[in-house]
């Protein structure tokens, strides 16, 4: 199997740099920050949320992957679970796939009904312009990728032993509802994506790539000391990144 250390790659480690310096003044001025990673299976999500934590502050920050709803959960408000995570003073809060499970997955997979799925289009813009105007920073990622790398990286979940973990039933239908996946996320791109919380798509299918570019989105749009002392580059790539607005 090919291993890649980014330890050794200079530019990982000043993007990481400036992560660490990021979060250090998060904590210092009590701000909040909430990043959730979504997209299509194999997309890269929890690789990208590794690379991101790879040096932070463990105390200062956390990784929330939810498991499906618990009998109670599903009797209680959607976004009810979700809230229980958000960030306090100083916290930074990683969504390793989040309450837009709702948006594509769900409707997709026929776990919520159009009633459901239409209410949450209602009120999902509602809660984000409340916790923004309360000054919570809040970054959405989608990781896109094409078809034949998402059939790619299937595969080697399922020959790979350190990867079988990650399967699922959504992952057995991803590519016979390819198309299906698309109509919805287009939906959730027009339904959900404002002008103070964008939708920030992030070409997937070069991983390593994805990874630094997704970290330049936060870093280049949040404020903190010795802000690009490290002379790496901050802007994110046009050609990896596109804002949905």
């Amino acid at each position: 199997m090919k291993l890649i250390n980014s330890e050794e790659d200079p530019e990982y480690i000043s993007l990481q740099t400036e992560m660490v310096w990021l979060q250090q003044h998060v904590k210092e001025t009590n701000q909040r920050v909430i990043m959730l990673f979504e997209g299509r299976d194999t997309a890269g999500k929890g690789g990208a949320i590794m690379r991101f934590i790879r040096y932070l502050n463990p105390r200062l920050f956390k990784v929330v992957a939810l498991s499906k709803p618990t009998e109670v959960e599903s009797g209680q408000w959607y976004f009810q679970r979700y809230i229980e995570h958000l960030p306090g003073p100083g916290q930074i809060v990683l969504f390793d796939r989040s309450w837009y499970n709702r948006a594509v997955v769900e409707p997709v997979m026929g776990f919520c009904s159009k009633e459901q799925h239409e209410l949450f289009n209602k009120q999902v813009v509602q809660l984000e312009s409340m916790l923004i105007e309360d000054g919570l920073h809040m970054f959405k990622f989608w990781f896109s990728i094409n078809a034949r790398e998402q059939k790619k990286r299937l595969d080697d979940r399922i020959h790979n032993p350190l990867k079988q973990w990650k399967l699922s039933s959504v992952d057995a239908e991803a590519q016979s509802k390819w198309e299906e996946f698309t109509e919805y996320k287009e939906k959730m791109f027009q339904n959900t994506s404002t002008q103070k919380s964008p939708w920030i798509i992030i070409n997937g299918n070069e991983r390593e790539v994805a990874r630094k570019e997704a970290m330049r989105c936060v870093i280049n749009k949040l404020d903190y000391n010795k802000k690009g002392d490290t002379g790496v580059r901050l802007s994110p790539d046009k050609n990896i990144v596109k804002y949905v607005i």
